[in-house]
Protein backbone atom coordinates (compact mmCIF):
# COMPACT_ATOMS: atom_id res chain seq x y z
CA UNK A 1 0.00 0.00 0.00
CA UNK A 2 1.36 3.42 -0.96
CA UNK A 3 2.14 5.54 2.08
CA UNK A 4 1.66 9.27 2.14
CA UNK A 5 4.68 11.46 2.81
CA UNK A 6 4.10 15.15 3.53
CA UNK A 7 6.94 17.32 2.23
CA UNK A 8 6.44 21.06 2.04
CA UNK A 9 9.78 22.21 0.62
CA UNK A 10 12.19 20.71 -1.87
CA UNK A 11 15.02 21.35 0.58
CA UNK A 12 13.35 18.91 2.99
CA UNK A 13 12.88 16.17 0.39
CA UNK A 14 14.58 12.89 1.41
CA UNK A 15 15.48 12.30 -2.25
CA UNK A 16 16.75 15.86 -2.72
CA UNK A 17 20.04 14.88 -4.38
CA UNK A 18 18.40 12.80 -7.10
CA UNK A 19 15.74 15.44 -7.76
CA UNK A 20 18.41 18.08 -8.12
CA UNK A 21 20.61 15.91 -10.33
CA UNK A 22 17.76 15.20 -12.78
CA UNK A 23 16.65 18.84 -12.92
CA UNK A 24 20.23 20.05 -13.33
CA UNK A 25 20.88 17.64 -16.18
CA UNK A 26 17.88 18.75 -18.24
CA UNK A 27 19.68 21.83 -19.57
CA UNK A 28 22.64 19.60 -20.55
CA UNK A 29 20.59 17.26 -22.76
CA UNK A 30 22.30 17.21 -26.15
CA UNK A 31 20.67 16.71 -29.51
CA UNK A 32 22.34 13.30 -29.82
CA UNK A 33 20.85 12.27 -26.46
CA UNK A 34 17.25 12.75 -27.62
CA UNK A 35 17.08 9.70 -29.93
CA UNK A 36 18.73 7.59 -27.21
CA UNK A 37 16.17 8.67 -24.63
CA UNK A 38 13.36 8.02 -27.10
CA UNK A 39 14.66 4.57 -27.93
CA UNK A 40 14.94 3.67 -24.24
CA UNK A 41 11.41 4.76 -23.36
CA UNK A 42 8.48 2.37 -23.62
CA UNK A 43 5.09 2.44 -21.99
CA UNK A 44 3.50 -0.59 -20.40
CA UNK A 45 1.29 -1.61 -17.47
CA UNK A 46 4.10 -1.44 -14.89
CA UNK A 47 5.38 1.92 -16.10
CA UNK A 48 1.89 3.37 -16.44
CA UNK A 49 0.96 2.26 -12.91
CA UNK A 50 4.19 3.69 -11.52
CA UNK A 51 3.55 6.99 -13.30
CA UNK A 52 0.02 7.13 -11.93
CA UNK A 53 1.36 6.64 -8.40
CA UNK A 54 4.10 9.23 -8.91
CA UNK A 55 1.63 11.86 -10.07
CA UNK A 56 -1.10 11.13 -7.56
CA UNK A 57 -2.31 13.94 -5.28
CA UNK A 58 -0.57 12.23 -2.35
CA UNK A 59 2.80 12.33 -4.10
CA UNK A 60 5.22 14.86 -2.54
CA UNK A 61 5.43 18.29 -4.20
CA UNK A 62 3.39 17.11 -7.17
CA UNK A 63 2.59 20.74 -8.09
CA UNK A 64 6.34 21.36 -8.49
CA UNK A 65 6.54 18.28 -10.70
CA UNK A 66 3.83 19.61 -13.00
CA UNK A 67 5.58 22.99 -13.10
CA UNK A 68 8.79 21.20 -14.09
CA UNK A 69 6.90 19.47 -16.92
CA UNK A 70 5.72 22.86 -18.15
CA UNK A 71 9.25 24.26 -17.98
CA UNK A 72 10.55 21.25 -19.90
CA UNK A 73 8.16 21.92 -22.79
CA UNK A 74 9.23 25.58 -22.84
CA UNK A 75 12.90 24.58 -22.87
CA UNK A 76 12.40 22.32 -25.89
CA UNK A 77 9.80 24.44 -27.65
CA UNK A 78 11.91 24.92 -30.79
CA UNK A 79 12.75 21.21 -30.92
CA UNK A 80 9.08 20.26 -30.63
CA UNK A 81 8.06 22.63 -33.42
CA UNK A 82 10.88 21.46 -35.66
CA UNK A 83 10.69 24.52 -37.90
CA UNK A 84 14.08 26.14 -37.23
CA UNK A 85 17.09 25.28 -39.37
CA UNK A 86 19.18 24.47 -36.28
CA UNK A 87 16.79 21.72 -35.11
CA UNK A 88 18.38 18.43 -36.15
CA UNK A 89 16.19 15.86 -34.39
CA UNK A 90 12.78 14.73 -35.62
CA UNK A 91 10.18 16.40 -33.36
CA UNK A 92 8.40 13.05 -33.03
CA UNK A 93 11.54 11.58 -31.44
CA UNK A 94 11.88 14.62 -29.20
CA UNK A 95 8.32 14.20 -27.95
CA UNK A 96 9.04 10.59 -26.95
CA UNK A 97 12.38 11.57 -25.39
CA UNK A 98 10.66 14.16 -23.22
CA UNK A 99 8.34 11.44 -21.93
CA UNK A 100 11.44 9.70 -20.59
CA UNK A 101 12.59 12.96 -18.98
CA UNK A 102 9.18 13.56 -17.40
CA UNK A 103 9.13 10.03 -16.00
CA UNK A 104 12.57 10.62 -14.45
CA UNK A 105 11.47 13.91 -12.89
CA UNK A 106 8.30 12.30 -11.52
CA UNK A 107 10.21 9.30 -10.17
CA UNK A 108 12.81 11.44 -8.41
CA UNK A 109 10.19 13.56 -6.67
CA UNK A 110 7.92 10.62 -5.82
CA UNK A 111 10.63 8.24 -4.58
CA UNK A 112 9.31 8.28 -0.96
CA UNK A 113 5.91 6.92 -2.07
CA UNK A 114 7.08 4.53 -4.79
CA UNK A 115 8.22 0.96 -4.48
CA UNK A 116 11.72 0.12 -5.71
CA UNK A 117 10.20 -1.52 -8.76
CA UNK A 118 8.07 1.52 -9.60
CA UNK A 119 10.96 3.95 -9.15
CA UNK A 120 13.28 1.78 -11.25
CA UNK A 121 10.71 1.43 -14.04
CA UNK A 122 10.30 5.18 -14.38
CA UNK A 123 14.03 5.95 -14.07
CA UNK A 124 15.30 3.21 -16.40
CA UNK A 125 15.28 5.18 -19.70
CA UNK A 126 16.96 8.17 -18.04
CA UNK A 127 19.63 6.08 -16.36
CA UNK A 128 20.35 4.23 -19.59
CA UNK A 129 21.55 7.55 -21.06
CA UNK A 130 22.79 9.25 -17.87
CA UNK A 131 24.01 6.43 -15.61
CA UNK A 132 25.91 8.76 -13.28
CA UNK A 133 24.05 11.41 -11.29
CA UNK A 134 25.56 14.86 -11.62
CA UNK A 135 24.91 18.26 -10.08
CA UNK A 136 26.45 20.11 -13.01
CA UNK A 137 25.10 23.62 -13.49
CA UNK A 138 23.83 24.69 -16.91
CA UNK A 139 26.54 26.02 -19.19
CA UNK A 140 26.33 29.76 -18.62
CA UNK A 141 29.51 30.42 -20.56
CA UNK A 142 32.78 32.02 -19.42
CA UNK A 143 30.82 34.95 -17.97
CA UNK A 144 28.79 32.69 -15.68
CA UNK A 145 29.59 34.64 -12.52
CA UNK A 146 28.37 37.86 -14.11
CA UNK A 147 25.17 36.15 -15.20
CA UNK A 148 24.64 34.91 -11.63
CA UNK A 149 25.37 38.38 -10.24
CA UNK A 150 22.66 39.85 -12.43
CA UNK A 151 20.18 37.16 -11.42
CA UNK A 152 20.96 37.72 -7.75
CA UNK A 153 19.65 41.29 -7.86
CA UNK A 154 16.59 40.73 -10.04
CA UNK A 155 14.16 39.89 -7.20
CA UNK A 156 15.15 43.05 -5.31
CA UNK A 157 13.59 45.21 -8.00
CA UNK A 158 10.16 44.03 -6.82
CA UNK A 159 10.60 46.36 -3.84
CA UNK A 160 9.91 49.38 -6.06
CA UNK A 161 6.37 49.54 -4.66
CA UNK A 162 7.76 51.00 -1.42
CA UNK A 163 11.50 51.53 -1.91
CA UNK A 164 12.33 54.86 -3.54
CA UNK A 165 15.70 53.71 -4.83
CA UNK A 166 14.18 50.71 -6.58
CA UNK A 167 11.38 52.89 -7.91
CA UNK A 168 13.81 55.40 -9.38
CA UNK A 169 15.87 52.65 -10.96
CA UNK A 170 12.77 51.05 -12.44
CA UNK A 171 11.63 54.35 -13.94
CA UNK A 172 15.12 54.84 -15.35
CA UNK A 173 14.96 51.43 -17.02
CA UNK A 174 11.58 52.26 -18.52
CA UNK A 175 13.10 55.38 -20.08
CA UNK A 176 16.13 53.47 -21.34
CA UNK A 177 13.92 50.82 -22.94
CA UNK A 178 12.79 53.29 -25.60
CA UNK A 179 16.31 54.07 -26.80
CA UNK A 180 17.85 52.05 -29.64
CA UNK A 181 15.08 49.47 -29.84
CA UNK A 182 15.88 48.43 -33.42
CA UNK A 183 19.59 48.11 -32.67
CA UNK A 184 18.85 46.02 -29.59
CA UNK A 185 16.57 43.75 -31.62
CA UNK A 186 19.40 43.14 -34.10
CA UNK A 187 21.82 42.49 -31.23
CA UNK A 188 19.35 40.08 -29.62
CA UNK A 189 19.11 38.09 -32.86
CA UNK A 190 22.90 37.99 -33.08
CA UNK A 191 23.07 36.79 -29.47
CA UNK A 192 20.63 33.97 -30.13
CA UNK A 193 22.64 32.91 -33.19
CA UNK A 194 25.69 32.79 -30.91
CA UNK A 195 23.71 30.65 -28.46
CA UNK A 196 22.95 28.19 -31.26
CA UNK A 197 26.59 28.09 -32.38
CA UNK A 198 27.85 27.53 -28.83
CA UNK A 199 25.19 24.89 -28.05
CA UNK A 200 23.73 27.14 -25.35
CA UNK A 201 20.30 27.70 -26.86
CA UNK A 202 18.62 25.63 -24.15
CA UNK A 203 20.53 27.53 -21.50
CA UNK A 204 19.24 30.67 -23.26
CA UNK A 205 15.64 29.43 -22.92
CA UNK A 206 16.26 28.45 -19.30
CA UNK A 207 17.67 31.89 -18.47
CA UNK A 208 14.76 33.72 -20.03
CA UNK A 209 12.19 31.57 -18.25
CA UNK A 210 13.99 31.76 -14.89
CA UNK A 211 14.47 35.52 -15.12
CA UNK A 212 10.83 36.06 -16.05
CA UNK A 213 9.76 34.04 -13.00
CA UNK A 214 12.04 36.04 -10.70
CA UNK A 215 10.82 39.34 -12.09
CA UNK A 216 7.17 38.40 -11.66
CA UNK A 217 7.47 37.57 -7.96
CA UNK A 218 5.67 39.86 -5.52
CA UNK A 219 7.51 42.25 -3.26
CA UNK A 220 8.87 40.18 -0.32
CA UNK A 221 7.92 42.95 2.11
CA UNK A 222 4.51 44.03 0.85
CA UNK A 223 3.52 40.62 -0.53
CA UNK A 224 1.81 42.25 -3.48
CA UNK A 225 2.86 42.22 -7.15
CA UNK A 226 5.12 45.22 -7.72
CA UNK A 227 3.61 45.73 -11.18
CA UNK A 228 0.09 46.44 -9.96
CA UNK A 229 0.24 50.19 -10.64
CA UNK A 230 2.11 49.94 -13.95
CA UNK A 231 0.90 49.07 -17.38
CA UNK A 232 1.72 45.59 -18.63
CA UNK A 233 3.68 47.10 -21.48
CA UNK A 234 6.01 48.95 -19.11
CA UNK A 235 6.72 45.78 -17.20
CA UNK A 236 7.40 43.87 -20.41
CA UNK A 237 9.84 46.54 -21.61
CA UNK A 238 11.85 46.42 -18.39
CA UNK A 239 11.81 42.63 -18.34
CA UNK A 240 13.05 42.58 -21.91
CA UNK A 241 16.03 44.79 -21.01
CA UNK A 242 17.01 42.53 -18.14
CA UNK A 243 16.54 39.30 -20.06
CA UNK A 244 18.56 40.63 -22.97
CA UNK A 245 21.43 41.54 -20.64
CA UNK A 246 21.52 38.07 -19.08
CA UNK A 247 21.45 36.36 -22.47
CA UNK A 248 24.14 38.65 -23.87
CA UNK A 249 26.42 37.72 -20.98
CA UNK A 250 25.62 34.04 -21.60
CA UNK A 251 27.21 34.22 -25.07
CA UNK A 252 29.61 37.13 -24.57
CA UNK A 253 32.54 34.96 -25.67
CA UNK A 254 30.91 34.40 -29.08
CA UNK A 255 29.26 37.79 -29.56
CA UNK A 256 30.87 40.98 -30.90
CA UNK A 257 31.70 43.37 -28.08
CA UNK A 258 29.45 46.02 -29.62
CA UNK A 259 26.42 43.71 -29.41
CA UNK A 260 27.23 42.66 -25.86
CA UNK A 261 27.63 46.26 -24.72
CA UNK A 262 24.42 47.31 -26.43
CA UNK A 263 22.41 44.67 -24.55
CA UNK A 264 24.18 44.91 -21.18
CA UNK A 265 24.67 48.67 -20.83
CA UNK A 266 21.00 49.58 -20.14
CA UNK A 267 20.98 47.48 -16.97
CA UNK A 268 24.55 48.14 -15.86
CA UNK A 269 23.22 50.18 -12.94
CA UNK A 270 21.60 47.04 -11.47
CA UNK A 271 24.91 45.46 -10.58
CA UNK A 272 28.57 46.12 -11.46
CA UNK A 273 28.87 44.39 -14.83
CA UNK A 274 32.19 45.73 -16.00
CA UNK A 275 33.89 43.70 -18.67
CA UNK A 276 35.61 40.62 -17.39
CA UNK A 277 39.36 41.44 -17.40
CA UNK A 278 40.13 37.90 -18.57
CA UNK A 279 38.09 38.38 -21.77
Amino acid sequence: MTRRTVIRRLEDHPNFDEVLSVLAMVAHIRDEDLPRLAAAWANGPVVAAARSAALSPDSPLVIEVLAAFEALVALFEDDLRGEADYVTVDPALTRVALKAVRDAVAAAYARPVLSRTEHAALMRPWRSVYPVATMAEPDLGPQAERVKALFAVLPRRAARCHDQGSRALYDDLVDRSFAGENDRADARRAAFSAAVLTSRRRAWALLRRSAAELLSRPCPTCRVPAATAETLREVERVQSLRLDAACALLVADALPDACTDLLVQPVSSLVPLQRDPSS
